[in-house]
């Protein structure tokens, strides 16, 4: 991905890298004991047993300790969309914006619960979102807009696409995802034709 730099560890001290894992290992057992949602800083701290600063040094919130505990995965992804764009570099901007949402779906499934994290644990106290968008998401705001652009013949970064990429991605986040498949019962392929059908309304599937 082009900017894997922000999701790569920086080298680091020996004590910090055992304090980082120690973290790490702890946040997991506890996500995979309850959920992400339900785990506190705190008892993350406790579970690795270390002090909460030592844990807020290194991790400012939840969401950039999910980052971390995906950002492996996270770099697969995005390699994989790189080489789907170029290997149908050939193909229409609509079809290869229905393959990238695709992609991304398959991976949300996989990786739900620390999307999650990754998407809330950034919430401020008062819930206003009012955070900068994650690297993950930032990311593929610039392909929504470039693919876009390509179906307009505008450019990728035109108000109306950047719009349009907006509310792309705010379908595909954790809290409207979860409630398409819970609550109105839509398959991933399903969830995926309904966003194609909104977003994309001109693609033929071939």
């Amino acid at each position: 991905m082009k900017n894997k730099g922000e999701l790569q560890t920086r080298p680091e001290r020996r004590d910090a890298a055992e304090n980082r894992q120690r973290i790490l290992d702890a946040a997991l057992k506890l996500f995979e004991q309850t959920s992400v949602e339900q785990v506190s800083m705190n008892q993350i701290a406790i579970e690795a047993q270390i002090g909460p600063g030592t844990l807020y040094r290194r991790y400012r919130n939840k969401s950039e300790l999910c980052l971390d505990l995906i950002k492996d995965n996270l770099v697969l992804l995005f390699d994989d969309i790189y080489a789907y764009l170029k290997e149908r570099e050939a193909d229409s901007p609509e079809q290869r914006l229905r393959g990238i949402i695709s992609l991304f779906i398959r991976f949300r499934e996989r990786k739900l619960e620390l999307l999650r994290g990754v998407e809330e644990g950034a919430l401020p106290a008062s819930g206003k979102s009012t955070r900068s968008p994650s690297p993950v998401y930032h990311e593929l705001h610039e392909i929504f807009c470039e693919l876009f652009g390509e179906m307009t013949a505008s450019e990728s970064a035109g108000p109306g696409n950047v719009f349009k990429a907006d509310m792309l991605l705010m379908a595909l986040k954790n809290e409207s995802y979860v409630f398409q498949r819970e609550v109105r019962g839509y398959s991933p392929d399903t969830f995926l034709e309904q966003l194609c059908s909104t977003f994309i309304p001109t693609f033929e599937q071939r």
